[in-house]
């Protein structure tokens, strides 16, 4: 028997997370209610007290942070490429000939 694994949008995360955090609900009851793990419960509240409202951006998305130093890294290789290239023009240019 093949299991699928089953994907959970941001709006059930943050529900399921609210009816925990807001409400006088326990954890197991919630996930009994919502038909899911209670491990699941406790890493999306988790998630969400560090992240708040940038937790669970979805497949193919990143929080801001992770997008910044995502673009960051890009720019740095860019610049160090056009650098290098710079470097062997340079050293081209200044070779005297003989």
């Amino acid at each position: 028997m093949v299991k699928h694994r089953r994907t959970y949008d941001q709006e059930f995360k943050l529900e399921a997370v609210r009816l925990v955090t807001e409400g006088d609900r326990k954890i197991t009851e919630v996930a009994r209610d919502l038909g899911i793990d209670r491990h699941l419960i406790h890493n999306w509240r988790a998630q969400y007290l560090r992240d708040g409202n940038h937790a669970f951006p979805g497949k193919g998305h990143q929080r801001p942070a992770e997008e910044e130093l995502r673009r960051l890294k890009k720019e740095l290789a860019d610049v160090s490429q056009e650098r290098d290239i710079l470097k062997k023009a340079l050293a081209i240019f200044s070779k005297h000939p003989e």
